[in-house]
């Protein structure tokens, strides 16, 4: 899979804000970003098309959130709403169903949308707490200030049933609008769609890119989610950049114009993911091992995209889970139920914990802050309140977060340099 020639557009994430932006909707009003299109921000942006014969509204936010969305919205239009589009199934889509809809509202989503529900359900414990570290902050903070506009307890999470599927395309007529439906199943979720307003040449696409749009999409996340496969991420790009959008609304901050520049990010972006994919299993066949691929490959200039969001290295070791699984052909260990914790009780005892500290010590005066903490881990395993393991682990985590861009590795990063404290 080749990817094609420099384009002279500058990277456009350059110029746009980064994850730690997002906020929840806190917004007085809804703000028209193109005839006929409102906006109400948020944790993802909602968004109301006005037609002669009802509202159409894509994507929800929260379910805390979605007062003000209503709120925003009937400001605008009363109208009843006639349809609610899904781009995709992540919470921060779905959750206002409840508030947003009317009577008659009929909801629409991608054919694959019952998997994303019912994952979202049995999983609300576990993805809640893996996400913590990374949201809780900003949700907290949020949820104070809605409520300052809206006393009183605010709505619960919605898990919505779908009344309309899109398996690959469909089009909704309201009031003279032309909507069409596209699914894009390699967008952040396996139920991602993108709305196409042809006569404004407009493309609704939520994060069918990732939620901060310039940036090489996570092809798993920390917090938890199925994997995306490459390749159906490839093409989903391509059937969004074949429509030629003059403007790309995005799930979060300002919209994109300009069919050239945009027809040109989304290249640049196809082709990102197209070399990592192919350099990761051209490494596979070469007979590279994941460790080695995850430092090894890397974007040439021509192909720049952020990593705010998503990595390079993550995704190489994505890719490579993705086609073969968990077992990596490393030890005999990966076979049975040890982690590495079991045994660093002997290698404490063995080495001594001044020893392995001493040598972590090295290890982080040389620049090797990953290594320090390898070594480190043993340590706090055996022995978690060794004051002298804490304050390494914090100094090598400190270190770690002055080079790190990216939001998920702050985050994460953040968290711990707290629990050594």
């Amino acid at each position: 899979m080749n990817a094609t020639s420099p384009n002279r557009f500058e990277p456009v994430y350059r110029s746009r804000p980064g994850a730690d932006a997002l906020a929840p909707a806190t917004a007085s009003h809804a703000v028209e970003v193109a005839p006929g299109i409102w906006e109400s921000p948020g944790l993802s942006n909602t968004y109301l098309l006005t037609t002669s014969d009802g509202r159409v509204i894509v994507n929800t936010g929260m379910g805390f959130e979605s007062p003000v969305h209503r709120a925003n919205f009937d400001a605008v239009d009363t109208s009843p709403t006639r349809y609610i589009i899904l781009t995709q199934g992540h919470y921060d889509h779905v959750g206002g169903v409840d508030v947003m809809r009317d009577p008659d509202t009929q909801i629409v989503g991608q054919a694959n949308w019952r998997q994303w529900r019912d994952d979202n359900d049995r999983l609300a414990v576990y993805r809640s707490s893996k996400s913590a570290f990374a949201f809780s902050d900003t949700l907290t903070a949020g949820i104070k200030d809605i409520q300052r506009r809206f006393p009183g307890p605010l709505p619960a999470q919605a898990s919505p049933t779908v009344d309309v599927e899109v398996d690959d395309t469909r089009v909704l007529t309201v009031g003279g609008r032309r909507v069409e439906l596209y699914a894009t199943p390699g967008g952040e979720t396996t139920d991602s769609l993108v709305v196409w307003l042809p006569e404004q040449s407009i493309c609704l696409c939520g994060n069918v890119f990732g939620p901060i749009f310039g940036h090489i999409p996570n092809l798993v996340t920390m917090r938890g989610d199925r994997y995306r496969d490459a390749l159906t991420v490839i093409s989903s790009i391509e059937r969004v950049r074949d429509l030629r959008p003059e403007i790309l609304v995005t799930g979060h901050f300002d919209a994109i114009t300009g069919a050239d520049r945009i027809h040109a990010e989304l290249t640049r972006l196809r082709d990102a993911v197209a070399y990592v994919h192919d350099e990761t299993v051209a490494g596979m066949n070469a007979g590279k091992d994941v460790q080695t691929l995850m430092r090894d490959v890397s974007l040439p200039p021509h192909l720049e995209v952020g990593q705010g969001y998503g990595k390079v290295a993550w995704d190489v070791r994505a890719i490579w889970e993705n086609y073969t699984g968990w077992f990596h052909h490393r030890s005999t260990t990966e076979l049975y139920p040890l982690s590495p914790a079991d045994v660093a009780a002997d290698v404490v005892e063995l080495a001594g914990a001044d020893a392995l500290l001493a040598r972590a010590q090295e290890h982080l005066a040389a620049g090797h802050p990953v290594r320090a903490i390898a070594l480190a881990d043993n340590v706090v395993a055996a022995d978690p309140d060794n004051a002298h393991v804490r304050e390494l682990m914090r100094t090598a985590h400190e270190t770690l977060l002055a080079e790190a861009t990216n939001f998920w590795e702050r985050s994460w990063l953040t968290k711990e340099i707290e629990a050594y404290r």
